[in-house]
């Protein structure tokens, strides 16, 4: 039961409640509160912009050393394992225009190398020596001046050879199985070229040896040789044992298909009896223009 003091309270306060509007809960403010939580909220956005440019800026040099060991690797190819720098499929190697001064050396059982257009000078023992398996090597457009004279002595397998484009002054030592040899385009001399360079060569089918400085065509030429191309040389001059044998005149060369002297200063006509042997004349000028 209320008591007196109580009645008389709320009797004086009737009218108030009466006439004070409802108060809608969202109008409740408690400005301590709100200026605390204000203060938080702007204390985060500022740290996590912060943390923000903080971490553009370490993405940015992240990114800055991940292109540049990108680029280094780019630049340090010949430094990388032959098969990551160049190609190496079923036992062929395809390491073209890599600018390497060297050849790369190949993985185990390597048969076939294709290292064309590079700037590769010198040719060494060491190169091919623990590769008895290879059966071509193609070294066109490199900047060759020197090949060791048993650079491919252990080579026993060996069928094709181009050293063609490069800056030989000399024929090294030709593995005995070689069955085309190809030296276009160098700066080969006749008195470079030994007498029995090509004489055991008994399997070789092609020899090119155009665009050169031959004085003469090259002695001891094989039974097996098909195709002979000495065009654009020095050659001025031509005797009856070059292709043929003077001292027999039954002898032919059954398979001699093709001999290419054009572009020589030797003139062919004069030398009828050189072609006896033959069964096609070679291509070049037989009379004096």
């Amino acid at each position: 039961m209320l008591t007196l003091p109580i009645w008389c309270a709320l009797i004086l306060l009737l009218p108030f409640m009466h006439s004070a509007p409802p108060v809608q809960q969202d109008e409740v403010y408690d400005y301590d509160v709100f200026e605390m939580l204000e203060g938080q909220l702007f204390k985060r956005a500022l740290e996590a912009q912060t943390n923000k440019e903080n971490g553009l800026v370490i993405g940015k040099e992240r990114f800055k050393r991940e292109d540049e060991e990108e680029t280094k690797e780019i630049t340090d190819t010949k430094d990388l394992p032959t098969c990551l720098a160049c190609v190496c499929i079923s036992g062929s190697v395809y390491c073209e225009e890599t600018d390497r001064e060297e050849v790369p050396p190949l993985p185990k059982e390597t048969s076939y190398v294709y290292a064309r257009f590079n700037k590769i000078k010198k040719i060494t023992v060491k190169d091919f020596s623990d590769y008895p398996t290879l059966k071509r090597i193609d070294l066109t457009g490199n900047l060759i001046e020197e090949i060791e004279e048993k650079a491919f002595e252990k080579l026993v397998l060996l069928e094709q050879l181009s050293l063609a484009e490069n800056r030989l002054t000399r024929i090294p030592a030709l593995p005995t199985k070689l069955m085309s040899f190809n030296a276009n385009n160098n700066f080969i001399k006749s008195k470079a070229i030994k007498a029995n360079a090509f004489k055991k060569l008994n399997n070789l089918g092609y020899l090119y040896l155009a665009h050169n400085q031959l004085e003469s065509v090259p002695a001891n030429l094989p039974e097996s040789l098909r195709v002979l191309h000495l065009q654009f040389n020095n050659i001025s001059t031509i005797t009856d044992d070059t292709f043929c044998k003077s001292n027999d005149t039954r002898y032919v060369r059954t398979k001699m298909d093709e001999i290419r002297l054009d572009g020589n200063p030797v003139i062919l006509g004069k030398y009828p009896n050189s072609f006896t042997c033959l069964r096609t004349l070679p291509m070049g000028s037989y009379f004096r223009k």
